[in-house]
């Protein structure tokens, strides 16, 4: 095939199903910000909720989520980070590469699901802020009680449909903007509530020393005692939990298709201010408010919806961050499932995709029972996607070490390959028989998953030929690669470098963002450690409420106009 001619096949091909271009690469900025929007989310107040509901105890919670992020976060680094920059593939396009057009097919079906009802469960929880603000009931069944429920996550959904479909330097883009603020104000939260708790436990407003929060956490947060009055969780299954709860992007390498775009493995890092910032902090901030809450009105945490939460612990503000929570996860989650959706029906855009996808979440998303029920649908996702994760990472890391030939499927022209949909198979009834028999916790059961998968596609893809000697074949696909690699960088002559935006306008408009955050965190920390009595301490809330909120606004424009003139400035 003549040059020309190879071109005009790449250029007929949709950009996905590509290795990412060099200039489409990203610095650490866009992964710190992507998974510190991605984390810190609205699902935090019902995951955080649920740890009390649980009856986790408070040195568990502390070290538990601690030892439980960390393995998460060496997770991403370690193995989804290496092989997507090696590769510079989603997992979709990787699998069809060694495992035949059937079973990714299958595999992207299950995904498309998965995603959707994820993304689904945001923007709910999303919708919970707004039906607060229009005095709508809490929907608390799995069935929506109310057409002005229905109308405001079709509108809710809509946003982060079109979001979505624009692609990942959109979703990385809305996160940026969006990242710091949550985090301000997760913390900012709790802080206005924990003197409302620390009052109704030890008859102070104020704390004297860390023994005095450990006393209320064990006493009014979280009591080691579930919602049934029995001995709650323990430190084991806190960690699990925390590894677990995103098993299906990392071990799973859902998140290749984010970490093809990193120039650097270590970029995995960086996955860490998604754990610590949103599934640690965050969560022990969802438990605080949740359980202040619940003392203030005088019921249950379980009897609460997100919206009432973060009503009684921000005010106004409250109705901005569980929107904002809910769009931010929401967006990553249904692009993956766009990319997903587009891997299916190849002849499609992502952004069609995106939207048939997106219309479809927006549908499930009527139904509260999608975040009632986030902790078993994180965990059984997990272990329906990671065997695939196993196969893959057999197949990249393993089998160059031990003799066998990466892509050997490929090589041997196969549409399926009974190895990888065998152990597949094999790797569920493994996996579900180990959790209907409960010999370990349910929530580690993605690992001796994940070793099985791993142990059984070496022995298949070995008796099925890896083993073979594929050298002409690996020459022509180095020879494919390189062409691949010289038609990005003619294609890349024409694109524009990134100019930053250094005026005096923008950096302004920047400086009265961060202010505006300051602000926010500071009158938290005056609400939390200046409040000697509780007059003076409703006083402090309620300049917090409504200083906060005008904050809230003034962060979001300035933000927003200071992206707008970086982006024409680049346009």
């Amino acid at each position: 095939m003549t040059t020309s001619h190879q071109d005009s096949s790449f250029h007929q091909m949709n950009e996905e199903q590509l290795p990412v271009a060099k200039n489409k690469l990203h610095g650490w900025k866009h992964f710190a910000g992507l998974y510190a929007g991605e984390h810190v989310a609205a699902t935090e107040f019902v995951i955080g909720a649920t740890f009390v509901a649980l009856g986790a105890s408070t040195i568990d919670i502390l070290l538990g989520l601690l030892i439980g992020n960390l393995l998460a976060m060496c997770s991403w680094w370690l193995l989804t980070a290496p092989i997507a920059v090696e590769t510079r593939l989603s997992l979709y396009n990787y699998l069809n590469k060694i495992a035949g057009d059937s079973m990714t097919k299958l595999y992207n079906w299950a995904n498309v699901i998965i995603f959707a009802v994820i993304s689904a469960a945001m923007i709910t929880v999303s919708s919970t802020a707004v039906r607060f603000l229009f005095d709508i009931p809490a929907q608390l069944n799995w069935y929506p009680s109310s057409l002005w429920f229905v109308m405001i996550v079709l509108a809710v959904g809509s946003i982060v449909v079109v979001v979505a479909m624009y692609g990942f330097s959109t979703v990385a883009d809305f996160s940026k903007i969006c990242a710091p603020w949550l985090f301000v104000i997760f913390i900012a939260g709790s802080f206005s509530l924990f003197p409302e708790l620390s009052n109704h436990v030890i008859g102070s407003t104020t704390l004297t020393s860390w023994q005095d929060f450990m006393t209320i956490g064990d006493s009014s947060i979280w009591t080691g005692v579930n919602d049934k009055g029995e001995k709650g969780i323990g430190l084991l299954e806190v960690i699990g939990f925390a590894w677990a709860a995103n098993s299906i992007t990392h071990f799973g390498l859902i998140d290749m298709a984010i970490f093809r775009f990193a120039k650097r493995k270590s970029y995995g890092l960086f996955s860490g201010v998604g754990m610590f910032f949103g599934h640690y902090l965050a969560w022990i901030s969802a438990g605080i408010m949740g359980a202040g809450t619940a003392v203030l009105l005088k019921t249950t945490i379980t009897q609460l919806d997100p919206g009432d939460v973060a009503y009684h612990a921000l005010g106004f503000s409250g109705f901005v961050i569980i929107i904002i929570a809910g769009w931010t996860t929401a967006n990553a989650n249904l692009y993956r499932a766009g990319l997903a959706a587009q891997s299916i029906f190849v002849n499609q855009s992502r952004e069609r995709t995106t939207a048939v996808v997106g219309l479809v979440t927006v549908v499930i998303a009527c139904f509260p029972f999608v975040f009632t029920q986030m902790l078993p649908l994180l965990t059984y996702a997990g272990l329906l996607v990671v065997p695939v994760g196993g196969i893959v990472f057999a197949e990249h890391v393993l089998f160059p070490k031990i003799g066998l030939t990466r892509y050997w499927a490929k090589y041997q022209n196969l549409s399926k390959s009974t190895p990888a949909i065998a152990t597949w198979a094999l790797a569920l009834i493994f996996g579900f028989g180990l959790n209907s028999l409960d010999i370990i916790s349910f929530y580690y059961l993605f690992i001796p998953t994940w070793i099985f998968t791993i142990i059984v596609y070496t022995v298949l893809a070995k008796k099925y030929g890896a083993d073979l000697d594929y050298t002409d074949a690996i020459l022509a696909d180095e020879k494919e690669q390189q062409q691949i690699a010289e038609y990005q960088d003619a294609m890349a002559k024409d694109d524009k470098e990134t100019i930053d935006d250094t005026s005096k306008l923008t950096k302004l408009l920047n400086g009265f963002a961060f202010v505006s955050l300051a602000i926010i965190a500071g009158l938290a920390v005056n609400v939390m450690f200046y409040s000697p009595s509780m007059d003076i301490y409703a006083e402090n809330k309620s300049l917090f409420e409504s200083v906060s909120f005008a904050c809230t606004v003034i962060y979001f424009s300035c933000s927003y106009f200071a992206l707008k003139r970086h982006k024409n400035l680049n346009s």
